[in-house]
């Protein structure tokens, strides 16, 4: 049984025997009477906007607990609290519990523990590519069934097509004044110049586009450029 102490501060006098409670399945201990609803979602890492339960006995109604709410832990039976609105998924195998229909790449990062040296990608049928998570991604958990993400080292070597020739390329990233350089052997700077650069096989969820001056792209694995030369004179 996982225990936790609990203590608030207070003046009032602690009684000899602590007082148990339980959040979404952990167990606590308290000298303290008095415990609010905020208290109790910081406890177990719950969203404050995140609605919070005192466990009922039926056929009466569950009793919604608010922020401020102040609740007695020293009536004579137990307090169990729980949410009801709770999404569960996995990273690498291992379950989390999460309280908000999206999440975030980087939360993803963080709460798996990931390396910034690996990709995070969301498990797809068998039949399709799997779908890389960045860091500022939503990713929308109320989907039906429990999204499964997973972790591997981030590809440091890549084959793509530049205006129909097969480069390889190492990085990450590749910009529009590099794109430029491997489909024509230079960069031109001279206003007179113009380049337009266009590519497809991408990452989603924008795996077409058109690049610009001074701009880059993600590079994946077979990636399709297209670069033309326009002379503006």
């Amino acid at each position: 049984m996982d225990l936790h102490n609990l203590h608030t501060g207070s003046d009032t006098p602690t009684p000899k025997i602590p007082l148990k409670f339980v959040v979404e399945g952990k167990h606590f201990e308290t000298f303290e009477q008095y415990i609010t609803g905020a208290e109790l979602k910081r406890l177990v890492g719950i969203p404050l906007e995140t609605e919070l339960y005192l466990s009922i006995s039926k056929p009466y109604q569950d009793e919604l607990i608010d922020n401020d709410t102040q609740i007695n832990l020293a009536r004579p039976e137990m307090e169990y609290f729980f949410t009801k609105k709770k999404l569960q998924f996995f990273i690498n195998d291992v379950p989390f519990i999460w309280y908000k229909q999206y999440i975030q790449g980087a939360q993803i990062r963080e709460l798996g523990n990931i390396s910034d040296q690996d990709d995070i990608f969301l498990d797809i049928n068998p039949n399709w590519e799997d779908d890389l998570i960045l860091d500022d991604e939503e990713v929308d958990l109320a989907r039906p069934g429990n999204e499964r993400f997973f972790s591997k080292p981030k590809t440091k070597q890549f084959k793509i097509i530049v205006n129909a020739r097969q480069h390889e390329w190492t990085g990450e990233n590749i910009s529009f004044e590099q794109l430029v350089v491997l489909a024509f052997g230079s960069y031109d700077p001279n206003p007179g110049k113009g380049y337009t650069i266009t590519y497809s096989r991408g990452w989603h969820p924008k795996p077409e586009g058109t690049l610009v001056k001074g701009t880059e792209v993600r590079v994946k694995n077979k990636m399709i450029f297209d670069v033309t030369a326009t002379d503006k004179s």
